[in-house]
């Protein structure tokens, strides 16, 4: 079966064929680094870290390119308000680039807590900003862009399609739906580059042709993919939130620059919910890496558990039941390690995979491949342990160092219970819980794990 992806832009599974002959080009769009990243926002970010695995795992070479919105991404996706970097920094007392350098850095750390390996190329949108002010005089030559006494802007009027990867009813958008900025000539213009206040100096802005400022949030993404990733690239990644604006944005200045839509294939994931409304700081309702009460990779597990377009609701009880689901799965590993080697057969997982990286049916191939080799005493792992490494990133032969007080409690159980001392072998097994361990009895002996 050969690889098929979900393309927002066409709505349908299309199989996927490279641009270039074992080579692909993934844009991903980065954080936006005002604020610490919560758990709903690195779901995109693991779905991307499964996409370029197993894009690698199934011989692809990949180039995957990545941005930082360190500057332009405005409190309102309708170019209103405050630059984001801005008013936090105003809010801490330091600098934007201070601002913009510590949330960058407990991003990066939250990415490595959650297994998800940094793309190739990272690109703050201020190390390009001599490339973002090109790329809109390029449009201004084009007849593409027009002046307000606030910016820049895009008039989409130009573009026959515009709003083509939203489905957008342009001519039926409701007033307010995009707020109209004095003068604006269309509710769906868009800001290239906003002008600095004149009573005031800003941490970030610059000189351009038009007058100092700031590039506004899309156009960072059009020139970083034109500069490393060319006129067209394969895959461009990010969260449904992404389709009706930024993503929408940038095919129209990219078209409007090369004629060519930036990506082949638009791939989004969905929200993250608790309860009735996604998780969002605008909701107040965000969790971070760093407060889930269980190990990171808890929550990489309950993402896979469910296909990247699904919405999934958190709970504790589900980080939970994924904690527990993660720690058997290890267990199951080192209880195989008994038996004699032998070959698993990892198609299932490949079809699995293969029908729009479908991770949760690619874990159940996993739990059937070690309920074969229990049942036939054979030890598969060194086949399931390389579909972990190389496209899962679960760590699944990570061992839990047991303390050697919880080991010599287990043999004193094991030994009431040889002798059919059951009261005292449940005692034990209580006190071993109250150490935060949990005694399992199997056919090969008793098994202790961390709850």
């Amino acid at each position: 079966m050969s690889l098929k992806l979900y393309n927002t832009l066409t709505r349908k599974k299309e199989k996927f064929e490279s641009l270039h002959d074992k080579e692909v080009g993934i844009y991903t769009c980065g954080p936006t680094v005002y604020n610490y990243a919560h758990i709903g926002n690195m779901r995109a970010y693991i779905f991307a870290d499964i996409l370029v695995r197993y894009l690698k795992y199934s011989g692809y070479t990949v180039k995957h390119v990545m941005n930082i919105t360190d500057v332009g991404h405005l409190t309102s996706d309708s170019d209103t308000g405050e630059d984001k970097v801005e008013k936090e920094a105003k809010l801490e007392r330091k600098t934007a680039w201070e601002v913009a350098k510590k949330y960058e850095k407990a991003f990066f750390e939250d990415e490595k807590a959650l297994n998800i390996k940094r793309p190739d190329t990272v690109v703050k949108a201020t190390d390009l900003i001599q490339d973002q002010i090109g790329f809109i005089k390029k449009l201004e030559e084009k007849g593409f862009t027009y002046k307000l006494d606030d910016g820049i802007y895009f008039d989409t009027s130009k573009l026959d399609d515009y709003g083509k990867l939203a489905r957008l009813d342009v001519e039926g958008l409701r007033a307010g739906e995009r707020v109209v900025i004095k003068g604006k000539k269309h509710k769906t213009d868009f800001a290239l580059w906003k002008f600095s206040p004149k009573d005031k100096k800003r941490d970030m802005e610059w000189d351009s042709p038009w007058g100092k400022g700031f590039p506004g949030w899309h156009i960072e993404c059009s020139a970083i993919g034109l500069k490393y990733l060319g006129e067209q690239f394969d895959i461009h990644t990010g969260g449904i939130d992404h389709i009706p604006v930024h993503h929408t944005n940038e095919i129209a200045q990219g078209e409007a620059l090369t004629g060519k839509i930036p990506a082949k294939i638009w791939m989004h994931s969905e929200f993250l919910r608790i309860g009735d409304s996604k998780m969002a700081k605008s909701e107040g309702n965000i969790v971070r890496v760093t407060d889930l009460g269980v190990e990171p990779l808890a929550y990489r597990m309950l993402v896979l558990q469910s296909h990247y377009r699904d919405p999934l609701n958190f709970t504790d009880k589900s980080v939970r039941a994924a904690n527990t689901a993660l720690k058997n799965l290890r267990n199951d590993i080192l209880e195989l390690k008994k038996f004699d080697k032998a070959a698993a057969d990892i198609y299932q997982f490949q079809d699995a995979m293969n029908d729009d990286l479908n991770t949760a049916k690619a874990l159940a191939s996993i739990y059937s491949l070690i309920k074969e080799a229990k049942k036939n005493r054979q030890n598969t792992t060194q086949d399931i342990l390389d579909l972990d490494k190389r496209v899962l990133g679960l760590d699944l032969e990570r061992e839990e160092s047991i303390p050697e007080n919880v080991q010599e409690l287990a043999e004193d159980r094991e030994k009431a219970r040889k002798e059919k001392n059951w009261a005292e072998s449940d005692r034990i097994r209580d006190e071993i819980g109250k150490l935060g361990f949990m005694v399992e009895d199997t056919e090969e002996g008793s098994r202790i794990t961390k709850k």
